[in-house]
């Protein structure tokens, strides 16, 4: 199923520059297993060692944060949003 995910700026590095770039999968987890294999180095900074999404980054399947759902197994239907927000903190 193919869906439109947001690359944040900090990850632009691994799209060649695009903001938005698509990607298949039927679950979060494999549409990150297809962004990696398109855009070498992006799942690093997305998953951590144990292949779990990384405390300080967010995704959200359309309007919902995938932590609220179930997480990498979230449902990604076709046409689906899919945006990467890494935490910001400041002081």
């Amino acid at each position: 199923m193919s869906v439109t995910v947001r690359i944040p700026t900090i990850l632009r590095t691994y799209t060649g520059g695009q903001a938005e770039v698509s990607a298949e999968g039927a679950t979060l987890g494999e549409v990150i297993s297809d962004l990696e294999k398109n855009h070498t180095g992006i799942a690093a900074r997305v998953l951590d060692d144990q292949g779990k999404l990384r405390r300080f980054v967010n995704v959200y399947v359309n309007d919902d944060d995938v932590r609220f759902e179930q997480g990498l197994e979230t449902a990604t239907p076709a046409g689906a949003g899919i945006s990467i927000i890494p935490a910001v903190a400041g002081g």
